[in-house]
C-alpha cells in the first residue's frame, strides 16, 4: 500500500485529481472509492492497473499515474503490460518507458533502422535513445556506440575556452557523459571509452566516416543544418542503427533553416525511417514543465498567425 499510494499519499492525491468527482478512502489494505459512478468505474480500473504494476517491480510517481490514466481513457491498452517494459536496470533503478508516446518511440527503434525523435523538453528523447543503446551493446546486437552533439551554443557567447580540443568540446557533451555514467558502471565508462567501444564526439567528427555495426545517437539534432543532417545520415553502415533527436522549438543557429525540420518533410515516406513525435503528455519531468511547453506552443502559435494575417494585409494592399 505504501508504494502504492506515495508518500504523504501523493499518489492517492494524483488519483483523485484525475477524477474530480471520486472519493477515495484509505483504511488499512482497503481502498474505497465513491462518487460519479462512470468515474469510479474508471478510477477502479486504473487502480487495478497500478497495482499489477507495483507488483511487477513499478517504482510508481506522479507520472506513472498520469499516464495510466490516459492510456486507459484511449483504449490505448494495459498500462501495467505496456509501462513495465525494462530496458535496462542501473544501480537498482529499472528505466522504462513512462508514457504511452515513449513506448511507442522505443518500440520504433526496435523494428527501424533510423529513427528520429522530436519533442519538447523532457520527454526523454536522448535518456531512452542512450538506453537502448547499452542494452544493445550489452546484448552484442552492436560493436560499439557512438554519441554526438553539434558544439552549438544555446544563445550566449561563452568566448574562447582554456586547454585541449578535448578540454574545449566536452561541456557540449557533457549530458551525454552523465547520462551514460548513470546507465552503466562508472568505473567501466572509461575503459569502453579508451578502448573505442564507446565513443562520445561532436557531429563534426563524423565527416568522411562510415559507421558499421554501432549504434549511433545525435542528440540537439535542431541546431544541425541541411548539410550536417545529410552528412551525418549518410554515414549509416551495414548492421548499424541511428536515433536522431531533437526539438525543433529550440534552434539555437545563428541563421538559416534547422536540418532537422527540413528532413521531415524530405525523409518522411522512406521504410526503415520513422518519426516518433512526443509531446508534452509525454514530459517525465517536473508537471510544471508540460505546461510551460504548452504555454510556449500556444504563445509560438499566435504569433505565427499574427505574421501570416499581417502577410496577407501587405499582400492585399500591394495587389492594385
Amino acid at each position: 500500500m505504501v508504494r502504492l499510494l506515495g508518500p504523504q499519499d501523493r499518489l492517492l492525491l494524483t488519483i483523485e485529481k484525475q477524477y474530480p468527482l471520486v472519493v477515495v478512502a484509505v483504511r488499512g489494505n482497503r481502498i474505497t472509492l465513491s462518487g460519479d459512478a462512470d468515474q469510479v468505474h474508471s478510477a477502479r480500473v486504473l487502480v487495478d492497473e497500478l497495482v499489477h504494476m507495483v507488483r511487477e517491480g513499478v517504482d510508481l510517481g506522479p507520472v506513472e499515474v498520469t499516464s495510466s490514466a490516459r492510456i486507459l481513457e484511449s483504449k490505448s491498452g494495459s498500462p501495467a503490460e505496456l509501462l513495465s517494459q525494462s530496458i535496462l536496470t542501473s544501480r537498482g533503478r529499472s528505466i522504462r518507458p513512462k508514457t504511452l508516446g515513449q513506448k511507442e518511440y522505443v518500440d520504433a527503434i526496435d523494428t527501424n533502422t533510423i529513427v528520429f525523435g522530436i519533442g519538447p523538453a523532457g520527454t526523454g528523447k536522448t535518456y531512452l535513445a542512450m538506453a537502448k543503446a547499452v542494452q544493445a551493446l550489452q546484448r552484442k546486437e552492436v560493436e560499439r556506440i557512438i554519441l554526438s552533439r553539434p558544439a552549438i551554443e544555446a544563445g550566449e557567447r561563452l568566448g574562447f575556452l582554456p586547454g585541449s580540443l578535448t578540454d574545449k568540446i566536452d561541456p557540449y557533451l557533457r549530458p551525454l557523459y552523465d547520462a551514460l555514467n548513470e546507465m552503466m558502471d562508472p568505473e567501466l565508462v572509461p575503459k569502453l571509452l579508451a578502448a573505442g567501444t564507446v565513443e562520445v564526439a561532436p557531429l563534426a567528427y563524423m565527416r568522411g566516416r562510415t559507421l558499421n555495426n554501432a549504434f549511433v545517437v545525435l542528440d540537439e539534432a535542431q541546431n544541425t543544418t541541411p548539410e550536417q543532417m545529410k552528412m551525418f545520415l549518410t554515414r549509416l553502415g551495414f548492421g548499424s542503427k541511428m536515433v536522431v533527436t531533437g526539438d525543433v522549438t529550440q534552434v539555437d543557429l545563428p541563421a538559416g533553416a534547422s536540418g532537422l525540420q527540413l528532413v521531415t518533410t524530405i525523409l518522411d515516406e522512406i521504410d526503415e525511417i520513422h518519426f516518433a513525435r512526443l509531446t508534452s503528455a509525454d514530459v517525465v519531468r517536473h508537471s510544471l514543465v508540460g505546461q510551460i511547453v504548452d504555454a510556449y506552443t500556444e504563445y509560438d502559435a499566435g504569433k505565427q498567425l499574427e505574421k501570416f494575417e499581417r502577410d496577407e494585409r501587405r499582400s492585399r494592399k500591394a495587389t492594385p
